[in-house]
């Protein structure tokens, strides 16, 4: 016999070739073994055992070890061959050997049972058609129903019908179908298709017609020239949903008390539709262990309440595939009530009786249903009689009315009872369960595919309850009327195959049945003739590591089975042997691999049809080898530990290394750093403890080394404590102690709690060694204690314990009076005195309160007295600001406690009476003055001397037509002090100041009004400096005037300098103009770039100034980079910048990246204030941090009410921005790891600048502003043409005192030295003047707006709203005379003709 298989890799690497057949067998094709087994099988065909001369001793250990094989076959098996007979002797030999009679029947030998089972394994023998795209096209193939539809397939009537089923076969199959058994013409009914190139029909309804015309049986026919195929036999119905019969339901009227069935019986539809229960109003019915739903869809009550009546009871019908809900007529349910419900005996609504069967199929669901009556309600309990429940299929639904089994199977088979109890009593239901099956697969036949003269079968086997029947077919036909075939044979539900021909090939079925379902299975026979070919790509490479073992895989494909050689370097001898060994699959395994072993080998595969040959070439590469392993380490909470792992490899061999942390793949944070020879582990914490493994790989092998870390971490909490010793003053606590966890506990903290003055607070109560585990504790009287323990380690404390039982002491006098006794007045005329209230362990007993004593100091009046339950009380009628002697004594129901000692205390203050005389002011400079005064005398103060106040407004500005704040500010200086320095005030503006007295109660009476002048100042820095280079030849400057002049402007101070590199050239200075605000520097070196400093200047010096740079060009010369060492911690920080400017002024300071830990500060913080509105103020910061991947936050502290604020930050440098902060307030700023907020920057002050009540855009660019402007100019010529009109004819209209000057230039030079500034950007009106930026700043938060410049009286209010007007430059007399100016602006014209 020869076995026909595809070899290749996946074959049995244990598997030994057979020996060589004699020289006679294998002409004939077949070995020694093979003959005596179908010899075997021939004498248990006939029915008799005669042992063939053949059957010696040389192969009889072959045939035990494969008779012991087949005796492990199932006992199914086994049972099915005793139901064989036999129909006919066979001839044992040749034919003309005659016949050789029947044995009587008898039992005989296990061993020859498995013997013939044995042989119908031999015959099993079949190829495997391997899955490579180019053999499984060539080679023919029968049909195979590849998708079909369900046997039973309901469809919607609103949608086609669709009947699936698509087969695969070479060449491809075509279709027919029956319809009940008889051929159905498919061409004949317009409404009927079929899908290309597949069997599935599609009944198209769009035309018309009717569904219901098409149910019945289909069944498929795939068919091409080699057989054909059968699709089950698919039952089609139509879904229905009948509608609900019209009833007229009378009122269901019950006692109270009785059971109630309300029944559904909905009607039939297909599939059955899903029953639930509804009130009228679509509210569902609440469903309880009283009243449910049952499985037949009846609503049941238990026992009916008054409460049952409330609503009315529908039932409703939901269908799935129309997807529509019916609703019976609602039931009305009328409750009778009695003076008390009789309590009843369960009893049992559903099933009726005490006994009951149920049958239920094999692998379906069954559900068992009790529901019971009674008065109180039964509870139901389910148990199978002579054993348990499944527990792992069983479930109780419906509140355990009902039992639900899944999967079923015979052994659940039995009986089942319910118990129905109650109080008054139970009862029991007995249900017997039967399991029945349908058909089900045992062994399914399998495609059978055969070399010729080939052997082999078809096996099905199924079981069912009852026994199921087997019918075979082929191609569709019964094996009946099918052609003769000699060399087929059917065998009960086996068909035997020999010597098997191209002509044997067909399509079997196998159609088993019993009266609860069918099972139908197709199964081709297919022989194929096949020279050798090769699967594998040609000329593989295949990398080995050095010493270990290996194997080169050749899978091939041929019928009959090709016979494979090994060879290396094109030598003849063939490998197998030694270091080499061959498998039956192909596959050559290479023991232990040498270098010697290198080359390349060839695989050649021969059978009778031809050959084919393949090469592998075969590489051998040095292992992977850590040669410094990771070492166990123990490491505190937040330190950095570092995992080595080095490691050798062959170099042609990528590497890669991993880290595993208890054998799981390692997730690399923020907090670890892998590099190729380690791990880095920074801010170690508990999770971090544990086994890991450094694990280096490279394509082809791996090498693991582990190290475990320990963690030193908090101790774990301590449990089951307990109280013993109760005494009245003490009591022992003894608990049992938790892991510490790696690191020793040092100390246990006991705490306690009471439930009286502050429960679920909890306070330290005392402190004990870390050896210790019980200890006495001090109590203190009438406290209902609880106590916990909190262990402390090194690394920290645990979470505490959970608390102990209470425990409450008797109670005693106090043993303490309350601390913090104060008096002090509220009002003038009374004294408010307060105290700490005693806590709960100096209560000492309940209803604790104060006895509160008083009187005059240094007087020998009485004691006044009085009992107070709180913590205050308030002395009335007292004269002013009096010293007063004041005890508090504690007092509880058990006594008083000690007596009290005397505290001194004041009755309220008044008004001061008298003010700072002799008031003196001297200017320091442009923006300070001192102050020099006298003191008040004491009787004038009234109270307690605070402070000396000095309150000061600004009243105008020195320069011209310049609105101001007045807002008064104030200055506070230290009541023992006679002089005091006022700062911050604006120069060049005239001030007025008063001085008061302040107490307690408040300030007293103004001083004289003093005026001074602050001296002129240097301005504030040029606003928005802007660098521009539009060629290569010129770079273009352009500036706004300062916000803050602080005086006469005289002009400006540029200073600019080339530089390219290191390389520093010389200095340029260039003075301006005050009205100039653009200059243009002509580049001598196109290559280098250019810094420039720009300052404004009065008369009294230079400025502020702004340093901007000129764009870098492309082939700029690039500073050479420090070596890579940690730079010092550097804060810079620019305080109180006033610029409006909304871009940050740039850090000076620039730090390089480089590789460090994370324990390294931030290395640079530069802050920028920008000031943007009046109530907030921005900040940019920049930080450099190190390394790149640690988060850290930025922490702001306002001094001025204490509050705080975290902004988190990214870990990259780069600037952010501070927002919502005060103006004109002192802030102190750090950066920290968020992570160890010990990790932080030095700490910086800066100071946000003041605010201002404008908008940062400039009103004259704002579009409306414009148009309203051109309106009024529009109009404004209007009406002088007008008046030009009168005038020619002679007519009145009123002018005004003053002779407008007509429009036209001027000279912008003025006889008390003031100047103009122009604007080239955005010019005015010829004649007009703008302020310095088109809008108004406010110096600081508390001032008004300002303008400065030629904008005349342009204005704001204290709202921002716009009252100015545009003006021409008036004569120093005009102005300060405050008369109406020359208009030469539109307002000014309107304003003239009015």
């Amino acid at each position: 016999m020869r076995r026909l298989a595809a070899r290749g890799a996946a074959g049995d690497a244990g598997e030994v070739a057979a020996p060589a057949a004699d020289s006679s067998d294998s002409a004939q094709g077949r070995s020694p073994s093979s003959w005596r087994l179908i010899d075997l099988c021939a004498i248990w065909d006939a029915g008799v055992y005669l042992p063939s001369a053949a059957w010696n001793g040389a192969s009889s250990g072959v045939a035990r070890r494969r008779l012991n094989e087949a005796e492990r076959l199932s006992s199914v098996r086994e049972a099915q061959l005793k139901r064989l007979k036999v129909t006919r002797p066979r001839v044992l030999g040749s034919r003309e050997q005659g016949q050789v009679p029947r044995m009587a029947r008898q039992p005989l030998p296990p061993w020859v049972h498995a013997a013939f089972l044995l042989c119908l394994l031999s015959l099993g023998g079949a190829i495997e058609i391997p899955m490579d795209p180019s053999i499984q096209n060539e080679l023919t193939q029968p049909p195979t129903i590849t998708k079909q539809s369900v046997k039973d397939h309901i469809v919607d009537p609103r949608d086609n019908i669709l009947i699936e089923c698509e087969a695969k076969g070479n060449p491809a199959p075509s279709f027919h179908w029956t319809r009940n058994s008889r051929f159905f013409n498919i061409a004949k009914d317009p409404r009927v298709s079929m899908r290309r190139r597949s069997g599935t029909l599609v009944i198209d309804f769009r035309s018309g017609g009717r569904p219901e015309e098409y149910e019945g049986e289909y069944q498929c026919f795939a068919r091409n020239k080699f057989g054909t195929a059968l699709s089950n036999r698919i039952r089609l119905q139509v879904s229905k949903s009948p509608l609900w019969p019209k009833e007229n339901l009378d009122p269901v009227v019950v006692q109270e008390g009785a059971p109630l069935t309300l029944q559904c019986n909905p009607p039939p539809g297909l599939p059955s539709p899903v029953i639930f229960w509804m009130s009228s109003s679509m509210e569902p019915i609440t469903q309880d262990k009283r009243v449910s739903q049952g499985h037949n869809g009846d609503l049941y009550f238990s026992n009916v309440m008054l409460q049952d009546m409330q609503t009315d009871y529908s039932c409703n019908a939901r269908f799935h595939f129309t997807h529509t809900i019916q609703q019976k007529n609602p039931f009305t349910l009328k409750v009778l009530t009695t003076r008390g419900v009789a309590e009843r005996t369960p009893s049992f609504m559903y099933p009726q009786g005490t006994a009951s069967s149920q049958m239920v199929l094999r692998g379906m669901d069954l559900l068992l249903e009790c529901i019971a009556s009674g008065v109180p309600t039964p509870d139901i309990a389910w148990y199978k009689k002579g054993g348990d429940l499944p527990s792992d299929k069983a479930k109780f639904e419906n509140f355990n009315k009902a039992l639900r089994i899944t999967n079923v199977s015979e052994e659940d088979s039995g009986e089942y009872f319910c118990l129905a109890s109650n109080k008054m009593g139970s009862i029991r239901h007995t249900i017997s369960v039967r399991v029945k099956a349908a058909p089900y697969w045992l062994d399914e036949p399998k495609n059978l595919i055969l070399a010729p003269g080939e052997d082999g079968r078809l096996v099905c086997r199924a079981n069912g309850n009852p026994k199921p029947t087997v019918q075979w077919m082929v191609n569709g036909e019964p094996l009946q009327s099918a052609p003769p075939n000699p060399n087929r044979e059917v065998a009960g539900d086996t068909i035997i195959f020999r010597d098997t021909q191209i002509s044997s090939r067909a399509v079997y079925q196998c159609n088993t049945s019993n009266e609860h379902g069918y099972l139908l299975a197709n199964a081709f026979v297919s022989v194929l003739d096949v020279p050798p070919r090769m699967l594998s790509p040609r000329n593989q490479l295949i990398r080995v590591i050095l010493y270990n073992r290996t194997r080169l895989d050749c899978p091939f494909f041929g019928s009959p089975i090709p016979t494979l050689r090994w060879f290396k370097n094109g030598q003849g001898s063939n490998l197998d042997g030694g270091n080499y060994h061959v498998y039956e699959n192909g596959s050559l395994e290479i023991k232990m691999i040498r270098k010697e072993d290198q080359g390349i080998y060839t695989c050649v595969a021969t059978n009778i049809l031809g050959k084919a040959e393949n090469q592998v070439r075969l590489e051998v590469k040095d292992p992977t080898r850590i040669y410094r392993m990771p070492e166990d380490q123990v490491a505190k909470r937040g330190t950095t530990v570092q995992l080595e792992c080095r490691v050798k490899h062959d170099p042609s061999l990528k590497l890669t290394v991993s880290w595993l942390k208890d054998d799981e793949p390692l997730y690399i944070g923020n907090r670890m750093k892998k590099e190729d020879d380690s791990l880095t582990i920074f801010g170690v914490a508990e999770r971090d403890q544990g086994s890991y493994t450094c694990v280096a790989s490279t394509e082809l092998d791996q090498d693991l080394a582990k190290a475990y870390l320990t963690v030193l971490g908090r101790p774990d909490r301590p449990r089951d404590l307990e109280l013993t010793d109760l005494a009245e003053r003490s009591v022992r606590l003894t608990w049992i102690p938790g892991d510490d966890n790696n690191s020793p506990i040092t100390d246990y903290v006991v705490q306690f709690e009471e439930d009286q003055f502050q429960p679920g607070v909890w306070h330290d109560h005392s402190k004990y060694p870390g050896s210790v585990n019980s200890a006495v504790l001090r109590l203190s009287p009438y406290v209902n204690y609880q106590f916990r323990v909190i262990a402390v380690n090194e690394v920290g404390s645990s979470h505490p314990s959970l608390p102990s039982e209470r425990y409450r002491t008797s109670g005693a006098p106090p043993e303490s009076n309350p601390g913090d006794v104060k008096g002090e007045g509220t009002r003038k005329n009374n004294m408010e005195i307060t105290w700490t209230p005693m806590n709960a362990t100096s209560a000492f007993g309940p209803n604790l309160r104060y006895i509160v004593k008083w009187r005059r100091r240094e007087t020998r009046e009485a004691w006044n007295n009085v009992t107070v339950w709180g913590s205050r009380y308030v002395v009335g009628q007292t004269p002013v600001y009096v010293p007063y002697e004041i005890r508090v004594q504690a007092e509880n129901d058990f006594g008083k406690g000690p007596e009290p000692e005397s505290v001194i205390g004041y009755s309220g203050e008044d008004y001061p009476r008298a003010a700072p005389t002799e008031v003196k002011v001297r200017v320091m400079n442009s923006t300070a003055i001192s102050l020099q005064w006298n003191r008040v005398y004491p009787d004038t103060v009234q109270g307690q001397l605070r402070e000396y106040r000095a309150y000061y407004w600004r009243e105008s500005s020195l320069l011209k037509n310049l609105w101001v704040s007045q807002k008064r500010q104030q200055a506070s200086f230290p009541g023992d002090r006679l002089r005091g320095v006022v700062s911050r005030l604006f120069p060049y503006s005239n001030y007025k100041l008063e001085m008061v007295v302040v107490n307690g109660r408040g300030d007293g009476p103004r001083s004289e009004t003093k005026e001074f002048t602050t001296p002129e100042g240097v301005p504030s820095a040029p606003r928005r400096f802007r660098v521009r280079q539009p060629n290569l030849e010129t770079i273009n400057l352009e500036w706004d005037h300062p916000e803050h002049p602080n005086g006469i402007m005289t002009g400006y101070t540029l200073k600019y300098v080339a530089f390219n590199g290191t390389k520093v050239g010389k200095q340029i200075v260039e003075n301006f103009s005050p009205n100039q605000t653009k200059f243009t520097v002509q580049r001598t070196d196109p290559v280098s770039r250019y810094r420039f400093t720009l300052s404004a200047r009065t008369q009294v010096g230079s400025g502020e100034a702004v340093t901007e740079e000129s764009p870098a060009p492309p082939n700029e010369a690039t500073p050479t980079a420090a070596p890579p060492t940690l730079p010092p911690t550097t804060v810079g920080a620019t305080g109180a910048v006033s610029s409006t400017d909304a871009t940050a002024i740039a850090a000076t300071t620039e730090a390089t990246t480089v590789p460090i830990i994370p324990t390294v500060a931030p290395t640079t913080i530069a802050t920028t204030t920008v000031a943007t509105t009046t109530t907030a103020t921005a900040a940019t910061t920049t930080t450099t941090e190190s390394p790149p991947t640690t988060t850290s936050g930025t922490k702001i502290h306002e001094s001025g009410n204490h509050t705080k604020k975290t902004v988190p930050v990214k870990a990259q440098a780069q600037p952010i921005q501070l927002t919502d902060l005060y103006p004109g307030m002192t802030y102190t700023l750090r950066v920290y790891s968020r992570d160890n907020e010990g990790i932080s920057s030095t700490v910086i002050t800066f100071m946000t600048s003041t605010a201002y009540t404008n908008n940062q855009a400039d009103i004259a660019t704002q579009g409306w502003f414009i148009g309203l402007m051109c309106a009024i100019a529009l109009l404004v010529l209007i009406l002088l043409i007008v008046c030009f009109i009168k005038r020619s004819r002679g007519g009145k209209y009123p002018v005004r005192e003053k002779k407008d000057v007509p429009l036209g230039p001027e000279d912008p030079k003025e006889e008390d030295g003031s100047f103009d500034y122009s604007d080239e950007d955005n010019k005015p009106l010829q004649g007009s003047q703008t302020s310095l930026d088109g809008t108004i700043k406010q110096q600081e938060s508390d001032d008004s707006l300002v303008d400065y410049g030629e904008g005349g009286e342009g204005q704001f209010n204290e709202d921002g709203s716009f009252i100015g007007q545009y003006t021409v430059k008036k004569d120093k007399e005009e102005t300060e005379g405050n008369e109406s100016s020359e208009a030469t602006s539109p307002v000014n014209a309107i304003y003239s003709l009015a």
